[in-house]
């Protein structure tokens, strides 16, 4: 066995307290070194040609929404959006699971434990102790939450609680869950319970879930899943957009220090952090595109469900064959121009990302607060799923605040919350669109990337300040009639358009997908939002 021998005591007493009665050896605190040696002596992952460790998760290898369920009693009742992603389930199953998964845990030779935090506010800190089965679990909590001093552990109390044990699988028949699998999060009890599955990535969606809840609903925070940059001057943006639409690639700038990649809070006077590392995707990852994401794979860092070429040890990071969903997940500061700690004053531009494969909307547009609110609990994106198959027909994608499966509180709650911060501080909101221009998927082509970042950059620097603009006829944003760097001709996709009929068609047939997505919403939004539907 590596050494383990560390000046911090695993905190016995406590777990006992938590429920566990049979400890055996308790690894606690452990340094990615020690991890990363137990994951190889126990055959539980190898390194990749750069020193990685990489890992399968087994059946799961991404989020499962529909087993993720929220105890309802008498905090979450009446609070809770109960919906098809904040699914309740009763608070006898939650208890009967703990003690089931605290028996199973009990029974093996081994315990990984680690006290961590989560938020870069100290007014806003959130203690964790997270238990694992297996080391690389316990390494992705190290990698991902922020990392207490030594001397902070002399002390440590822990607010909520995560028992994470792949090999434990529930019995649907008697426990309430779906299947085998699940993550359970009781308010009440302040812990999160995750069996059945190997996927990392539930640890820190439980605990995004978490904050979603505590900081708008307790402390008047608002929770945001966005990547969020910082500029020479001291200027702050935020990227909103979900999975593909470019949020990791277009806010790690090497000109503007990165202050977070996925989770931040927006308070009175800064924006914060949630996180302390990254959790990047890498399916057709590149040097040239993402460099700092291809450098950060390297010791310490966390591997998922990749493969290698053949007779090699290098990662093939095109291949598909396990899953599209391969990431990985490092500390912040991998990233050379990461702020830490990864705090900032409050965002001056606000960028909405979407990959659009109607080829609809503008590359480029400034949105009013309504028109804001109205895009932000939209949430939309399009995809073209499953190309290699010859599926040619793009799929629109809605995601209220642009991340529906962890928001705990009615998006209107959110969107409320934005709209008050962005008008008290004059915040310019921008809609950026990384999909296609000229036509659709099949006929148009993706938009360059060295135009979006000029388009960015010039966002960000105000030389749109002065420009003329003119609205969308549908969507009613307002496109800029020109901006440096960028070719006339693309900023208004009407125009970019071989017959401007079929153009008229395809965003009449967009704005009608919004509009129905937006009816189960209406009833709970002001006049301003919803004015700024598109026109039919």
């Amino acid at each position: 066995m590596p050494n383990t021998t560390l000046l911090m005591h695993p905190p016995v007493e406590k777990l006992i307290e938590f429920g566990f009665q049979k400890l055996n050896e308790i690894h606690y605190q452990l340094s990615p070194e020690d991890l990363v040696a137990q994951s190889l002596q126990r055959k539980e992952g190898v390194l990749n040609d750069t020193g990685a460790l990489c890992i399968k998760t087994g059946e799961f290898t991404g989020r499962s929404p529909q087993d993720k369920f929220t105890v309802k009693d008498e905090i979450t009742a009446n609070t809770v959006n109960w919906n098809n992603f904040n699914l309740p389930i009763e608070e006898k199953y939650f208890f009967q699971l703990k003690e089931k998964m605290i028996a199973y845990l009990g029974s093996k030779n081994e315990l990984w434990v680690r006290d961590a935090y989560a938020c870069a506010a100290e007014k806003y800190r959130l203690n964790i102790r997270v238990i694992n089965e297996q080391p690389s679990g316990n390494l992705f909590a190290y990698n991902m939450f922020l990392r207490p001093h030594e001397e902070a552990l002399e002390d440590f109390n822990a607010d909520w609680h995560i028992i994470q044990a792949p090999g434990f699988k529930a019995n649907p028949a008697v426990d309430g869950t779906r299947q085998h699998n699940f993550a359970i999060i009781s308010f009440k009890h302040k812990t999160i319970l995750i069996g059945g599955t190997g996927y990392t990535g539930e640890m820190k969606k439980g605990i995004f879930t978490v904050l979603n809840y505590l900081l708008p609903h307790d402390k008047n925070v608002l929770s945001m899943h966005c990547s969020a940059n910082m500029g020479e001057e001291g200027d702050v943006a935020v990227f909103f957009g979900l999975s593909g639409t470019g949020k990791t690639t277009l806010s790690a700038d090497p000109n503007r220090k990165l202050i977070g990649d996925d989770e931040h809070g927006w308070t009175d006077t800064e924006i914060f952090n949630f996180e302390g590392g990254c959790y990047a995707k890498l399916i057709d990852l590149s040097e040239e595109k993402e460099p700092e994401i291809y450098h950060a794979i390297r010791p310490g860092a966390l591997v998922e469900n990749v493969v290698f070429f053949d007779g090699d040890n290098a990662i093939d990071f095109t291949n598909k064959t396990i899953t599209e969903n391969t990431r990985v997940s490092y500390p912040l500061d991998y990233i050379s121009n990461a702020l830490e700690p990864s705090i900032s004053s409050l965002p001056k531009n606000i960028f909405f990302l979407t990959c659009d494969a109607y080829g609809v909307l503008p590359p480029i547009s400034k949105l009013t607060p309504g028109q804001a609110m109205y895009q932000f609990i939209s949430g939309y994106t399009a995809r073209v799923a499953g190309t290699e198959a010859g599926v040619t027909e793009p799929k629109a994608t809605f995601s209220a605040c642009f991340g529906a499966p962890f928001l705990p509180l009615h998006p209107g709650y959110y969107a409320k919350m934005l709209g008050e911060k962005m008008k008290e501080n004059n915040v310019n909101v921008w809609m950026i669109n990384t999909g296609w221009s000229g036509g659709g998927y099949g006929v148009g082509k993706r938009m360059k990337l060295s135009y979006t970042r000029a388009m960015i950059t010039a966002a960000l620097n105000g030389a749109l300040n002065n420009v003329a603009y003119e609205a969308h006829q549908v969507f009613g944003m307002m496109i800029p009639k020109q901006c440096p760097n960028v070719p006339l001709n693309i900023l208004h996709p009407r125009y970019t358009w071989a017959d401007r009929q079929d153009y008229d068609m395809a965003a009449k047939n967009l704005a009608h997908q919004f509009v129905e997505n937006f009816k189960k919403y209406a009833g709970a939004v002001d006049a301003e939002i919803l004015a700024a539907a598109p026109k039919l």
